[in-house]
């Protein structure tokens, strides 16, 4: 089954770290260094680095997102743990 890649700028970049789990280390790094659900991928955190300028435009888009495309994550998130996490992220952008 070939994966869903986001058509938007950058979207190969957050197809491969998943919008879940960007939302999760985004939160970690602006929101709360105790948040640790992102460490099970730990290694997408080198995308995230060379990447920081589609953040803010990622964070608005995967709040448009459907929910349910949300519940797809592996990390543990629910989708409204995952957009209210992206709302605090945007605020401090």
């Amino acid at each position: 089954m070939a994966l869903h890649q986001f058509d938007f700028e950058g979207g190969r970049d957050l197809t491969s770290m998943g919008a879940t789990w960007f939302v999760s280390y985004a939160y970690y790094d602006h929101v709360d260094r105790t948040h640790d659900n992102w460490k099970k991928y730990t290694r997408r955190a080198s995308v995230y680095e060379r990447t920081h300028r589609y953040h803010k435009g990622w964070l608005e888009r995967i709040l448009e997102m459907n929910p349910k495309n949300l519940a797809k994550n592996t990390i543990g998130l629910t989708p409204d743990q995952t957009m209210e996490m992206a709302r605090e992220v945007l605020k401090r952008l």
